[in-house]
Order: structure tokens, then sequence, then C-alpha cells
């Protein structure tokens, strides 16, 4: 299928295109082209030359056009019709659940709980400890009159309190003599 479209031939930061006829299958840097119908400078868009006659040859014949050069052929009134939007559809936004493997916890915006990571021991790195730390989670407050306590108002918070690291102090009478 035969293809009118733009071929960049300009320096950097200075674009300037050749609108060339050429086949769908090859690139427009290929340079692959069977006819040069004209030039536009994007810059300078009153400079544009084209050749009306063999556009409208090629269209006749089934040559297709790209919606860049469709639209600039319709507002240099070349051709006749309404412009196509050329912009690339706008995707929506997945949804971050999503994304979360099955096994993983979902954590929403309502979401009022927080839960701290269980730690078995926590040991100063110099310290002798000797008995182990307790991790058993601290008891529940009690309830106030005036709040209902209903399972809907007040959220089940599960902390497992982080327990102090014990440090055995030296007295002076204790410490090693130098």
């Amino acid at each position: 299928m035969l293809k009118i479209r733009l071929q960049r031939v300009g320096r950097k930061h200075e674009p300037t295109f050749r609108l060339v006829l050429s086949d769908s299958k090859n690139g427009p840097k290929s340079g692959k082209t069977l006819e040069t119908l004209g030039a536009y400078d994007s810059r300078r868009g009153e400079k544009a030359e084209f050749k009306n006659d063999r556009i409208k040859h090629w269209i006749s014949v089934g040559a297709q056009l790209s919606g860049t050069v469709h639209n600039l052929l319709i507002s240099r009134k070349i051709i006749e019709g309404k412009k196509v939007n050329v912009l690339p559809k706008k995707k929506p936004i997945a949804k971050e659940a999503s994304e979360a493997p099955a096994g993983a916890p979902v954590v929403t915006a309502t979401s009022e709980a927080v839960v701290a990571p269980a730690s078995a021991e926590v040991v100063a790195p110099s310290a002798d400890v000797t008995a182990p730390v307790s991790t058993e989670p601290a008891p529940a407050p009690a309830p106030t009159p005036d709040a209902e306590a209903t399972p809907e108002a007040t959220p089940a918070i599960e902390v497992a309190p982080t327990p102090e690291p014990k440090v055995k102090a030296e007295t002076p009478a204790e410490a090693p003599q130098a």
C-alpha cells in the first residue's frame, strides 16, 4: 500500500520535512521513496511547497495519507474534509490494588490499623543479656463510657510492643581494672 507521509530532513533543532510517497512497509527514514511531493518547514509554515496535482493524482490512485499530512493538506485547502485527531489516546490509570500479588494485603486510604513488625528479641550489640525479652502484647485499654463499643466504630488494632533492650549496668566496683 502506498503512503504519503512526512520525512524529516532538517538539522538538529531545525526541523524541515519532505512530503514523500513511499511504500507503507518501508520506514520514513529508509530513503526508499517513490516520489517527492513537496517540502514543509514547520517553523515557517507559509513557505510550504506542495505539488498539488501529483498529490491529488496519488490520492485518486489509492495512496493513503498519514494523519499529520491529512491535517496539513486540509489546512492548505488542497483537499476537502475534516481534520483527524492524531494525538495518542489516553490510557486509563491502572489501580494499585490490581498490581499487588494475590496474597499481599491491600491497604486502603480509609484503613486506620497500624501494624508494627513483631521482633522476637532486641539485643544491644555490646550487652550481655541473660534473660529473654517478653514479646506478649500489652493489654487493651478500657473503653470510655461515652464511646460506643460497636465493631464498626472501633477497628481492632493489634500492635506488638517493641521491648526495650536490657543492658546490664556496670558499677564502678565491677569495672575491670586496667
